[in-house]
């Protein structure tokens, strides 16, 4: 397993990687890196493959776009899409958790001559609203709901990743504890913030770092973002009503490569997003795996690191056969 730059067309991108066979991307989300996937690239070079896992834009050692507009759905894709053709393949199966997951389906929606078949983690494909922009259909949900606003939407002001930037480890420490599967119900973040309250105070002051997440590990993901800040990876949440207006041309798709999709249990983004679940079968025809895995939150492929390499390895089995 080893790390390197490879330019492509429009970024430098670093990326974890390791074996040779068949390609595999792995896509990661906020606030992780291309080293949440560690497990996940060894046991695919070990299985026959190549692995590798960018950082994303904005994102550790890849590249990071002053504009905010530069953070669109349509720029993520086109990452993907150049990544491949730099490591000079012609197709791959795309893996993505969280915001990476979003990456994933698009880039099966979008490119399915490049892209075989996708597997997301915790976050389900969510169709094309069209109806309008969805942080206004936000807005309406945390009203109606009552439990304050959606983080989401107030990841929308200009100034948001500066709470972050503050105390860059606690700030780490407080987001990887408010969604992981060992948290207390009580302690566990539903994603809805109170008034007066942001994502991290929002979070118990005594939080500790997740069970599956040694002190050296941490360091690692805060020596990144202490060097490389948080706007471009918060940017990311504020292109989803350009997103949404980009992708008018994608009204009504649907997925036609095959797919997986699996969740934790007791993940948090199922508070807002676990509707999707229900409906994932009509998006994606050909979903071949489904799975929640019992009692693991957000974090599932550094949480559960056996169970997500099995369900990979069963869902790249089953494309071979």
């Amino acid at each position: 397993m080893h790390t390197r730059h490879i330019p492509t067309d429009r970024l430098n991108q670093k990326v974890l990687e390791a074996g040779s066979g068949p390609l595999v991307l792995l896509v990661h989300g906020f606030p992780e890196l291309g080293i949440s996937w560690r497990a996940q690239v060894e046991a695919l070079a070990a299985a026959g493959y190549h692995a590798v896992a960018p950082d994303m834009r904005g994102y550790g050692g890849t590249d990071k776009p002053v504009e905010t507009a530069a953070y669109g759905i349509l720029d993520l894709v086109g990452d993907m899409v150049d990544l491949v053709r730099a490591l000079g393949e012609e197709s791959c199966v795309v893996v993505g958790h969280d915001w990476g997951a979003p990456v994933a389906w698009h880039c099966a929606l979008t490119r399915p001559d490049l892209f075989r078949a996708v597997f997301g983690l915790s976050v389900p494909f969510q169709p094309r609203r069209p109806k309008g922009p969805p942080t206004a259909a936000m807005a309406t949900i945390s009203k109606r709901l009552g439990l304050g606003e959606l983080y989401i939407s107030q990841f929308q002001h200009t100034d948001a990743h500066r709470v972050f930037e503050a105390d860059v480890a606690t700030a780490l420490r407080k987001g990887f504890y408010a969604y992981d599967g060992a948290t207390a119900d009580d302690r566990q973040s539903t994603g809805f913030i109170a008034e007066g309250k942001d994502f991290i105070s929002a979070v118990p002051d005594d939080a500790t770092l997740p069970p599956w997440m040694n002190e050296a590990h941490f360091q690692e993901y805060v020596a990144a973002f202490s060097v490389g800040g948080f706007k471009g990876p918060v940017d990311w949440y504020r292109n989803l009503d350009a997103n949404w207006a980009a992708t008018a041309f994608l009204q009504d798709a649907r997925i036609r490569v095959p797919s997986g999709f699996a969740v934790g249990e007791r993940d948090p983004v199922r508070h807002y997003a676990g509707a999707a679940e229900e409906t994932l079968k009509d998006w994606a025809p050909d979903l071949r795996i489904q799975r929640v895995i019992p009692d693991a939150g957000h974090w599932i492929q550094q949480e559960r690191p056996d169970e997500v390499n099995r369900l990979l390895l069963e869902f790249l089995g089953d494309l071979t056969a």
